[in-house]
């Protein structure tokens, strides 16, 4: 159960197969939007608990796999989960499905909350946490599948197979640089450049469908 607060986030139990809501008091992007974009609007737009609930499934155990690829224990990667969540609650309001994926914005805190932790426990800094997040383009505003799956599998097609291949990996596949190295065995270097040129590619390519 999330921490009680001023702001006293819901407490989590199963949700209902199927709940039904007022979607036009929802503020929603143009295109299809995902469920869990949709479960986020409900968060932020109506305080939906159920949709906290379901967001709250979905993504506890893919961010406690997230974090414990650094080396966090498990007993500590759930707390951090918890507080991940906590804060999502609190500040949905600040979720813009226009800029980024609701799994780019919810990994983004999640990094940013397990930065903090390491750092008050001064404990060396994983490589990949310790990678500038800004050199690289927002992965939420290029690689939009739930919103242009069609426009992205065509611009995919025209990248370079080197290129196409480690952005796959990386937000298709969900893979860390370092497991990509490891499957792989290119220099992280070389990873990095491949994904930020093709990005780019992805980038102007989709722009010209638009």
């Amino acid at each position: 159960m999330l921490i009680a607060s001023l702001d006293t986030p819901p407490t989590l139990k199963p949700p209902p197969a199927r709940f039904g809501k007022d979607m036009t008091q929802v503020t929603k992007p143009s295109a299809q939007v995902s469920p869990q974009t949709t479960w986020m609007l409900l968060v932020r737009d109506q305080r939906d608990r159920d949709a906290f609930a379901m967001l709250f499934d979905y993504f506890a155990p893919r961010l406690k796999g997230f974090i414990m690829r650094s080396g966090t224990g498990t007993g500590q990667a759930e707390e951090i989960v918890q507080e991940v969540m906590l804060t999502v609650w609190r500040k949905s309001a600040q979720f813009d499905p226009e800029r980024a994926q609701v799994s780019a914005w919810i990994y983004q805190i999640a990094r940013n909350r397990q930065i903090d932790v390491i750092r008050k426990e001064n404990r060396p800094m994983p490589e990949e946490l310790a990678e500038d997040p800004e050199t690289e383009p927002d992965a939420g505003q290029i690689l939009a599948v739930e919103q242009e799956a069609g426009a992205l599998k065509k611009a995919l097609s025209l990248l370079k197979p080197d290129q196409r291949e480690i952005i796959e990996k990386a937000y298709l596949g969900e893979l860390t640089h370092q497991e990509i190295r490891t499957q792989t065995g290119l220099p992280l270097g070389t990873i990095k450049s491949r994904i930020r040129l093709g990005l780019e590619r992805l980038r102007h390519e989709l722009k010209d469908m638009r």
